[in-house]
């Protein structure tokens, strides 16, 4: 009796309590379309990675898509095929430039600033992502530029 006793005394106390979910896994997911980089290539990381509704896109450079070769022209010409690499690799993932909210931008001088500026704000409207920019001391291939972005997928 003494043991009904005691379970009806401890059993009141867990009433009302709610205990956690535990939280999920993200739901992970490594992106290859090669609709820049050419297929097969072996180079150490994913064009993209999705992650939930964000998907990181690596950092792009102005190579000629299927290449690893930039174009000529300095500058001007790596930023504006750096941005339509970008608009290419989120194309094939179902994405677009307004889909970015963030981005971080490589120069491998600073005072080409200005003139990056100039062919960046041609890919997006106000309001504009987030962003970061500095300079290396170098990036792959002798580039002039590196850009990589964050996009929400839309529901």
């Amino acid at each position: 009796m003494k043991k009904s006793a005691i379970a009806l005394i401890v059993l009141p106390l867990f009433t009302g309590v709610s205990f956690a979910e535990p939280k999920s896994q993200p739901k992970i997911e490594y992106l290859n379309s090669y609709a820049v980089l050419p297929a097969g290539h072996n180079l150490p990381f994913s064009e993209a990675v999705k992650v939930n509704d964000k998907v990181y896109l690596s950092g792009q450079i102005g190579i000629l898509p299927g290449t690893t070769k930039l174009v000529k022209g300095g500058i001007a010409a790596e930023s504006m095929q750096t941005m339509e690499n970008i608009k290419a690799s989120l194309g094939a993932h179902g994405l677009a430039m307004k889909d970015i909210f963030k981005c971080t931008i490589m120069l491998a001088d600073i005072k080409e600033w200005p003139e990056f500026n100039q062919v960046y704000i041609k890919y997006f409207s106000r309001p504009y992502p987030a962003r970061s920019a500095f300079s290396t001391n170098g990036l792959a291939l002798g580039a002039r530029v590196e850009i990589e972005c964050t996009a929400v997928v839309p529901k």
